[in-house]
């Protein structure tokens, strides 16, 4: 499954409003400001700070390759 380009173009962070980036291994849209990822079920993003879970450095630098 995939997040569209046109949606993700209007996305953002919930927390800090920022740019959210598809990774497409996990199922989930990623603030990389934050350092924080949403889960994506069945095409839906819960884009609650509930739902975010912390990424560690090293995620992220897995998102920059």
């Amino acid at each position: 499954m995939s997040i569209p380009t046109n949606m993700l173009s209007i996305l953002a962070c919930p927390s800090c409003k920022g740019k959210l980036v598809w990774n497409h291994d996990r199922s989930e849209l990623v603030c990389r400001g934050e350092q924080l990822a949403y889960p994506v079920n069945e095409g839906i993003p819960a884009l609650l700070a509930s739902a975010a879970r912390e990424l560690s450095v090293a995620e992220l630098e897995q998102l920059k390759k």
